[in-house]
């Protein structure tokens, strides 16, 4: 199956947004992530938090707008909604270790059938140390979803029976989304909760390095 199958990042991205309660406080990794702040749903306050120090994260700012001091933990430009407060990076990391942030949303380079998270390195000698606040989101954050796409560039899966990567979290996530499927994370293991247009379960099974239960309601042919 092509990697281009499915759901656009910004689908996807869409996805989660509907997923995430009204009133939420959420922080969003660097990448596919941040593209949530785009796609809040109509009547529904989401307040997004970056970990560099600002809280009431607004969509990105068109182009030629971009203000160079206001950025997210990504250094990608960004725009502050009306009430929004900024604050000392320690200060940040206390709403982080103290449970007051309700989501938060990463990327990932693997992902378990047990719900380990493996996102901050390739585990190459020469690779560069990104382990950002990772760490400590998947800690203190009630509730960790996975923006990623479905397999590698050369078609390998990400999500698989046990990471292969070193690990951020284990056992920390909760559902993923792909530009595939969207994934729960169950005790039983890998549940397939809804499917993209015009894909298979069988395809998606067969780019899933774990076994995949069908889950869906309702949307079965």
């Amino acid at each position: 199956m092509s990697a281009q199958a499915g759901w656009s990042r910004d689908e996807m991205a869409a996805l989660a947004a509907l997923d995430i309660p009204d009133g939420t406080y959420v922080n969003l990794g660097i990448g596919i992530p941040e593209l949530v702040a785009r796609h809040v749903p109509a009547g529904r306050e989401l307040v997004f938090h970056t970990e560099n120090g600002l809280l009431g994260v607004g969509p990105p700012p068109t182009p030629g707008d971009e203000d160079p001091d206001l950025i997210n933990a990504g250094k990608s430009p960004v725009t502050a909604l009306p009430g929004a407060a900024y604050f000392h990076h320690a200060d940040s990391f206390a709403m982080i270790r103290g449970g007051h942030i309700g989501v938060c949303v990463l990327g990932a380079m693997q992902v378990s059938a047990t719900g380990d998270l493996a996102n901050w390195s390739t585990g190459e000698p020469d690779a560069i140390p990104a382990v950002g606040g990772a760490m400590d989101l998947v800690a203190g954050v009630g509730r960790v979803l996975v923006l990623m796409e479905h397999a590698t560039r050369r078609g390998e899966p990400k999500l698989v029976e046990r990471c292969t990567l070193p690990l951020t979290g284990v056992g920390v996530v909760s559902r993923v989304y792909t530009n595939l499927a969207v994934v729960d994370i169950t005790p039983g293991g890998l549940v397939a909760r809804r499917l993209a247009p015009g894909v298979a379960l069988d395809a998606v099974r067969a780019c899933t390095g774990a076994p995949l239960i069908d889950g869906r309601e309702g949307e079965r042919p």
